[in-house]
């Protein structure tokens, strides 16, 4: 199973790094996991509609380059499913039996995603009503895709 997270921005905090790092060695004995950063449009302070589509197309062509073939895409959206750990665990469970091969999940920058894009991905993921900084964001994911590993496993 190969797993990849697509982020638009890259981490900068070093106890960010760190957390990610140790998630990443974690999942490493469930899975081929792969961080890709995509660079993040730069923006005014205020802008228009208009600017922030502008933006956010380019950001989605960006991710789009970076999924690998034929994925399973999950986008992390305030708007999709907000499943708690076990039932994201049995979802995970059922694409691996599914034959997916590989799972890409898109964390988004902090103007957001391109629509176009999350009408695009099969599953649409709220991992909490709470606004977190999209760096932040990883980390959690990281996290709850490592408990869903020992969810599947019977790990305590």
């Amino acid at each position: 199973m190969k797993i990849q997270i697509v982020s638009v921005g890259k981490l900068k905090e070093k106890y960010l790094k760190d957390a990610v790092s140790e998630y990443v060695k974690r999942l490493s004995r469930y899975c081929k996991i792969t961080i890709n950063e995509v660079s993040e449009e730069k923006v005014p302070e205020t802008l228009s509609d208009a600017e922030k589509e502008q933006a956010l197309r380019k950001e989605a062509d960006r991710i789009r380059n970076s999924l690998y073939k034929n994925t399973f895409t999950i986008v992390l959206d305030l708007k999709g499913e907000q499943p708690d750990s076990l039932k994201l665990s049995e979802f995970l469970s059922s694409w691996m039996l599914q034959g997916r091969s590989s799972i890409s999940f898109i964390i988004g920058g902090s103007i957001g995603l391109d629509r176009q894009l999350v009408k695009e991905a099969d599953y649409n993921l709220c991992l909490s009503n709470l606004t977190f900084p999209h760096q932040l964001t990883r980390v959690i994911l990281l996290e709850q895709i490592y408990r869903c590993f020992k969810i599947i496993n019977n790990e305590p």
